[in-house]
């Protein structure tokens, strides 16, 4: 029995069209199952974790059911140009990716897509919006702020989709999500999709769906912290000093792709970058320190293959969904099971394998003890690793002449510096984190909020430089030398 493609599943023949251009044509397994019951306007609770394909699950079906400029249907709608369909996403970088994927796929259609979200500038998604979208696609906190301001109107949005729901709870987004769904119509088609359905996801799903059909592709064994099958998973006890040492050998491992380090703090993911930058190797970090111009710098240059490195914090790494991943790395232990199996996801996407390195400090062996308990890894004690012991080159296929130094003739890549780098923080404003500030990862000081680009403003003080130069624009002119008086009389000098 042959294999069945999209256009089996009565998908838009342009649809079929513009996914057959990027090699795409037969729907993975979440797909297959969520076409027939999308396309039929039902709602849908999706239970699958992220690198299953689901994008395109939810996506064929919005861009089958909006009416674009050009159908017959179009002028028929009510207000033509206004958004008829909305996604949510919980950060910038997944919406990023859902959008490209809505757009690649809509493409021959010619459907309108719009990516909104925080740390960008106002100006050109407000101009957007006026133009006309079909599709808009963002982060909670700018899809209400747009709202609010009355230049996006979710009245005649016919179709909703939430995109990783729990992850939406865990960043307290919630609250926003429902009143954007207050302000979309009582009779729209409204599908969630989540990994996990704690029980403030099921709540809302009960709150705000219409019998909706219960879909779920995970694991067979049913267990919702299994770890991909296609992951090796190599766990060591690393002494906080040795770590870097160790990291730079196991980055040049036989057969080693783009690879993601994930660091529990932004001060870690700066300097783990920083170092490894130093050492030769093509590197970039992802995290809340950064503005917005620079985390998609560095994106786009990990995507491009201009970096093959990425170093990102939990949160900042949230949503990040990259073919080719070989490798992910625990630079410092998860604080928990969820996040390890979020981390290592990063890898063996979609039919292919990956590793996954996790290290372990001294300190850190009571968490890691509950991770390997709760997810039965059958790693109680990691075996005690330093950059010169012989299992580490062994297991993961290091040469022997590998050293801390990426050697000249193996530094391939262009680096961050290589991709430019987009002023997006709109007129008056710089895009923190700038050219020449990519490499340490040293940014704006925007905070890890996770909430859609409402964090700490860039402009706070800065400190001073330690010695008392003036900096541009400021006064050179000598202080006064003022005396402190008692009572109108020159107080007596100290000493």
């Amino acid at each position: 029995m042959s294999e069945k493609t999209f256009a089996d599943f009565d998908v838009h023949p342009d649809i079929v069209a513009s996914l057959a251009k990027h090699g795409i044509v037969a729907p993975f397994p979440i797909q297959a199952m969520t076409l027939p019951v999308a396309l039929s306007g039902h709602d849908i609770i999706g239970q699958a974790k992220t690198g299953t394909g689901k994008t395109l699950g939810f996506g064929i079906p919005m861009l089958q059911r909006v009416a674009v400029p050009g159908d017959s249907a179009y002028d028929a709608l009510p207000a033509p140009g206004m958004p008829q369909a909305l996604a949510v996403a919980p950060t910038r970088e997944l919406a990023v990716q859902v959008a490209a994927d809505l757009e690649r796929a809509g493409a021959d259609r010619g459907v309108r897509v719009l990516t909104v979200y925080g740390g960008r500038a106002y100006e050109p998604q407000v101009e957007a919006l006026r133009r006309g979208v079909d599709i808009v696609v963002g982060t909670p906190g700018r899809l209400l702020d747009l709202a609010n301001q009355g230049h996006l109107t979710l009245g005649h949005a016919r179709i909703v989709v939430l995109d990783e729901a729990d992850e939406m709870l865990d960043l307290g987004f919630l609250p926003d999500v429902e009143k954007l769904l207050s302000l979309t119509p009582a009779g729209r088609q409204t599908m969630l999709f989540s990994a996990t359905m704690p029980g403030a996801v099921v709540a809302l799903a009960r709150r705000y769906m219409t019998q909706p059909t219960h879909i779920r592709a995970m694991h067979e064994d049913g267990d919702d912290g299994a770890t991909v099958k296609a992951i090796e998973q190599f766990v060591y006890r690393a002494h906080a000093l040795d770590k870097t040492e160790m990291l730079s050998r196991i980055l040049q491992a036989d057969g080693r792709g783009l690879t993601i380090i994930f660091s529990r703090t932004k001060r870690t993911a700066a300097k783990v970058t920083e170092e490894l930058t130093e050492r030769g190797f093509a590197a970039a970090a992802i995290h809340g320190d950064l503005g917005q111009g620079a985390r998609e710098q560095a994106m786009r240059a990990f995507r491009n293959g201009k970096v093959d490195v990425l170093v990102a914090t939990d949160v900042a790494a949230r949503g990040i969904d990259v073919e080719n991943v070989t490798h992910v790395i625990n630079f410092q232990c998860p604080e928990d099971e969820k996040t390890y199996v979020h981390r290592i996801g990063r890898t063996g996407r979609a039919g292919h394998t990956g590793v996954a390195v996790t290290f372990v400090d001294w300190d850190d062996m009571p968490r890691w003890g509950l991770i390997n308990k709760v997810l039965d890894l059958g790693i109680p004690e990691p075996v005690e690793t330093y950059s010169s012991s012989d299992h580490l080159y062994e297991e993961l296929a290091v040469p022997r002449t590998a050293k801390g130094r990426l050697p000249r003739a193996a530094q391939t890549r262009a680096g961050l510096d290589a991709e430019v780098i987009e002023d997006i923080e709109g007129p008056g404003k710089k895009s923190s984190g700038g050219p020449g500030r990519g490499r340490s990862g040293r940014g704006s000081g925007r905070g890890e909020t996770g909430r859609g680009g409402r964090g700490a403003d860039d402009s706070g003080p800065t400190s001073r430089a330690a010695d008392d130069s003036p900096r541009d624009g400021e006064s050179t002119r000598p202080r006064r030398n003022r005396r402190r008086t008692r009572g109108g009389t020159p107080a007596p000098e100290a000493g």
